[in-house]
């Protein structure tokens, strides 16, 4: 699932916990455990997912 890659790379990136990552973006600290076991997310879960790592990777440019 291109979702699931995504988020992986992201974790992988910044060394944030799949708990965290889930509470902070959708307020779910199981949203990634629950993927990797089957869940399909609306289409509005995954628009939420890819606009907060887009804007997490726009500010770590800035940062450079």
């Amino acid at each position: 699932m291109y979702l699931l890659r995504l988020i992986n790379r992201h974790l992988e990136r910044t060394r944030m916990p799949e708990t965290l990552f889930g509470r902070v973006v959708l307020g779910d600290p199981r949203f990634v455990s629950d993927l990797r076991n089957g869940r399909e997310p609306r289409a509005e879960t995954v628009a939420k997912v890819c606009t907060y790592i887009a804007r997490a990777q726009a500010e770590a440019r800035q940062c450079r």
